[in-house]
């Protein structure tokens, strides 16, 4: 049997470092999401400039090593602080309606805009 030391580390192991950082679920555009510190997401568009900062107090739950606090419905006193990176457009989405047999089709683009962030802080409170 080898040393412990050259042991592989397993996939547990894997997961219970990456709890111990600090993460925090916030709802935004009618969506939730999971972030952590220097996480870079894409939510639905918001009306602010690159490079300006955004606050987001709607935090459903806040987790670290102490523990996670989940809200009912939001944690009191939690935000989490963002920085905008830049406004952007997602791919095409192509809509293509066809009826058979009647020579009838349509076809459509859609970019979904976006806005994209960068997750500076989170502040459990």
């Amino acid at each position: 049997m080898p040393p412990a030391s050259a042991r592989v580390p397993r996939v547990a192991d894997e997961i219970e470092e990456k709890d111990r950082f600090m993460f925090a679920v916030i709802r935004t555009g009618g969506k939730q999401y999971r972030v952590t510190q220097d996480a870079v997401l894409k939510v639905e568009k918001l009306e602010a400039e690159a490079g300006s900062t955004i606050t987001f107090s709607d935090v459903l739950a806040v987790g670290g090593e102490a523990g996670v606090a989940i809200g009912a419905p939001l944690v009191a006193g939690a935000s989490v602080t963002a920085t905008v990176i830049a406004q952007d457009r997602l791919a095409k989405v192509i809509i293509f309606k066809k009826r058979r047999r009647q020579n009838s089709r349509r076809k459509n683009g859609h970019r979904q805009h976006v806005t994209v962030l960068r997750v500076t802080a989170i502040n459990a409170a």
